[in-house]
């Protein structure tokens, strides 16, 4: 397995690279927005605006990796999303903001398109959750340890944004210049959502609800944690503590999830995730040191369910439908990315401080429910005569 692992290491290198380049850039235009009086509706409009384009770029990315290649692609996608931050620096408006978020989110389902489809495709089912895991705890690191650099510079100045500009372009380097193999795929077997649903009911709708989650955590965490008073500081330590609890979940999940049904382990960290949301809307406004660790927790047990979701669904699928299914996939992850934010928004603006909370239950309430009612319907894969 540690040989597998390691044949990795030039992609895991640059999405360690790309998510210190989301995660600061989220919490940098968080922070910005509120500074700059950008009204919550238009903060959280601007911050759907990635997730947007990564719905979009989940349409026509599959094609342009089929024609290209996926070192190919990572290369020029990598490189749209070093250009695309500077503009943030130099025009500071909700609408070009919006914009450039639309062009990022498009960039990242390419980077990402292009990750999991390689993981997939060089994984089998019996270490595909630990692989998959070990590809978002990489991810989640950079978001992480992104948050600590916040406080290198003013974020009402530019060179913070240079320095997503730059970590952005190290990201290619090793992927560009390593000879590494990656898979080909010659056919794409197309896969409609309603198709993958009838394949993995809950990897869809666990796919959906998760990335509403996920969204509301990693757009709307600076946001919210800025709209409360926090100094720069503590928001970089409150981020933080969500991302790397994340991190340290993410292995040990995503092996049990390995030896036991998934689906029990969906389960699990969703249950988890809503009652540490609820306790969040009850106490923590009143209790500053609760809030460090309930946000913790729920990055602990929120952030691992995508990659348990993904792990489930490539369980039923062959290796030729890897990439379509991705992509089929993003589309999901998309419809509930675009929605995280603007909800978040909308909780925060009816519901006050509180709402940031009560918007994580909500979404985590109901795959709680629909995985529970997958576990009682339905036998699990490994021993599923037929496919769910």
């Amino acid at each position: 397995m540690f040989r597998a692992l390691m044949s990795f290491w030039p992609l895991f290198f640059g999405l360690g690279m790309i998510g210190f380049n989301i995660g600061m850039q989220n919490s940098l235009l968080g922070i910005r927005a509120s500074m700059e009086n950008f009204s919550i509706m238009s903060t959280g409009l601007m911050m759907s605006g990635y997730f947007a384009g990564y719905f979009a770029g989940a349409i026509y990315i599959p094609n342009i990796i089929a024609k290209v290649g996926h070192i190919r692609t990572f290369g020029a996608f990598g490189s749209v999303t070093s250009m695309v931050i500077l503009i943030h620096a130099y025009f500071v408006d909700p609408f070009v903001w919006t914009l450039m978020r639309f062009i990022s989110g498009v960039s990242m389902m390419a980077i990402f398109l292009v990750a999991e489809s390689w993981l997939n495709a060089d994984s089998s089912n019996n270490i595909r959750g630990t692989v998959l895991s070990l590809y978002v705890m990489v991810l989640y690191a950079g978001y992480g340890s992104s948050q600590f650099c916040l406080n290198l510079g003013n974020p009402a100045e530019s060179e913070l944004f240079v320095m997503i500009s730059i970590v952005a372009s190290l990201s290619m380097i090793p992927m560009l210049l390593k000879q590494t193999h990656t898979p080909c795929f010659s056919v794409v077997d197309k896969i409609k959502i309603v198709e993958l649903y009838k394949i993995s009911p809950l990897g869809v709708l666990g796919n959906l609800f998760n990335n509403v989650i996920n969204s509301m955590l990693l757009a709307m965490g600076a946001v919210f944690a800025s709209q409360i008073g926090l100094s720069l500081s503590d928001i970089s330590l409150f981020m933080a503590a969500m991302l790397f609890s994340g991190v340290l979940f993410l292995w040990p999940i995503g092996k049990l999830s390995d030896l036991v049904d998934r689906r029990i382990i969906i389960f699990a960290c969703a249950l988890l995730g809503a009652v540490c949301a609820v306790i969040g809307a009850l106490y923590c406004h009143t209790n500053s040191a609760l809030l460090f660790v309930i946000i913790a927790l729920l990055g602990g047990f929120c952030l691992p369910i995508y990659s348990l979701c993904l792990a489930h669904m490539n369980d039923s699928l062959s290796p030729e439908q890897f990439v379509s299914a991705g992509a089929t996939m993003s589309l999901v992850a998309g419809v509930g990315l675009v929605s995280g934010p603007f909800l978040t928004a909308l909780f925060l603006r009816v519901l006050g401080s509180q709402g940031f909370f009560w918007g994580i239950t909500a979404p985590c309430g109901v795959l709680t429910l629909f995985t529970a009612w997958r576990i009682c319907r339905y036998p699990p894969v490994s021993i599923a005569t037929t496919l769910e």
